[in-house]
């Protein structure tokens, strides 16, 4: 039986407050997850469309430079994949 919202909230609120900061970092990483998942899904859904258009297929080491661009942009580690 899936568990509602307002069971896991009983259940994190019994949690010991030292707790909390790992339950909001788990939910960070799922949330960073989602939105990972749902950019590659968005990037597939036009892959099609950009070979029928004739585009040259990106190389690996452009994705990882534009990730690297994207990544210093934003504050954080290129060295994170």
């Amino acid at each position: 039986m899936p568990l509602t919202a307002q069971a896991l909230i009983e259940k994190i609120q019994a949690l010991p407050p030292e707790r909390l900061n790992e339950v909001e970092d788990f939910v960070d990483f799922l949330a960073a997850k989602t939105r990972r998942l749902a950019a590659m899904d968005r990037l597939l859904a036009v892959a099609p469309a950009l070979e029928a258009a004739g585009a040259a297929p990106i190389t690996e080491d452009a994705i990882q430079a534009e990730v690297t661009a994207v990544r210093a942009r934003r504050g954080g580690s290129a060295a994170r994949s």
